[in-house]
């Protein structure tokens, strides 16, 4: 039997539902105060529920029984300096609880981390599995919190835990909304006039989803690899956002020095109304940086064709313009 832990989140469901149409009979995780997805109605005779916190060793060991395959997608994501701390220990201990679970169970793992534990490649190299996150420089707490999380897996497959680990780059599909990346399409259309110099790589939801499930039935075994369909730099991106929207794109250049007023207006802000800042210190930092990612691992391995990420923004922007409808 299958166990997907943070099937409530926007990758979690996705995987579900492709398990499901599938038919397969899946167990899936939640905190006893998480909504379901509307999404996974439909599917609730293959899905059952059961509230299992990370840190709860007993009820992770519950939820582990009679469990062969593991998917976790379960994270905690904020931009709160206040959270730093706090989503450090609870991803790293949350993953090093499962890790366990997994070992006295023999049971395989798909662990899902991120590009943001990759690190950067010398200038006008891509970056690959080979590179590695500094983490004495870093100050991203979620990068941190992903890059230790993922030390705990190879930890594991080190005392014989059977796993694999996927690497997203930045995620994005119409079932987002205007959460996660949604708020970058929901930005865009209220009329964003700027763009940075910055690039990054870009997946849709779907295709994550699809290579978790092929590698999970895979005989790969303790490999990362880069989930990534194509890199895209911000001025492009928020160009085919905005007339997918059809609004004029983004014409001001955003000079670093002018997101670094902006990212000191937003936390000033913050600090007043006490909500999160509309953009952080590591986020504006990172718009001006070129991330390129090389998928030439994951596509050798499985065989993936990538969704066009052009054709992903169109689904994107068609959904958000028909839910203000």
């Amino acid at each position: 039997m299958i166990l997907v832990t943070g099937a409530t989140g926007f990758l979690g469901s996705e995987l579900a539902i492709q398990l499901a149409k599938q038919g397969n009979h899946i167990r899936c995780t939640k905190r006893n105060t998480s909504v379901i997805p509307e999404i996974l109605v439909p599917f609730q005779k293959n899905i059952e529920w059961v509230d299992a916190d990370l840190m709860d060793i007993f009820a992770l060991q519950d939820a582990l029984a009679g469990i062969t395959r593991v998917y976790h997608c379960a994270a905690w994501v904020s931009l709160k300096q206040a959270d730093k701390k706090p989503m450090i220990n609870a991803n790293v201990t949350g993953t090093a609880n499962l890790v366990n679970a997994c070992l006295q169970n023999n049971t395989r793992l798909v662990h899902v981390s991120s590009v943001a534990a990759v690190g950067l490649s010398k200038p006008g190299d891509l970056i690959t599995e080979n590179h590695h996150l500094d983490q004495a420089t870093e100050t991203d707490g979620y990068a941190i919190s992903k890059l230790e999380s993922e030390m705990e897996v190879w930890r594991g497959i080190a005392e014989g835990l059977d796993a694999v680990i996927v690497n997203p780059s930045i995620i994005i599909g119409a079932n987002a909304g205007t959460d996660g990346s949604g708020q970058l399409f929901a930005t865009v259309r209220k009329g964003l006039k700027f763009y940075t110099a910055g690039s990054s790589g870009f997946v849709d939801v779907e295709d994550v989803a699809k290579c978790m499930i092929v590698l999970m039935n895979s005989e790969l075994h303790a490999e990362r690899f880069i989930i990534s369909a194509e890199n895209r730099n911000y001025k492009q991106l928020t160009a085919e956002i905005a007339h997918g929207f059809g609004i004029k794109p983004p014409s001001i250049y955003a000079k670093p020095w002018m997101m670094g007023l902006a990212w000191r207006g937003a936390a000033f802000a913050a600090a007043i109304t006490g909500k999160n800042p509309a953009i952080d210190k590591i986020s504006a930092q990172a718009a001006s940086i070129t991330r390129n990612y090389d998928n030439t691992k994951i596509k050798k391995a499985i065989g993936i064709e990538f969704k066009p990420i052009s054709v992903s923004i169109k689904e994107i922007c068609e959904r958000l313009s028909l839910d203000t409808l």
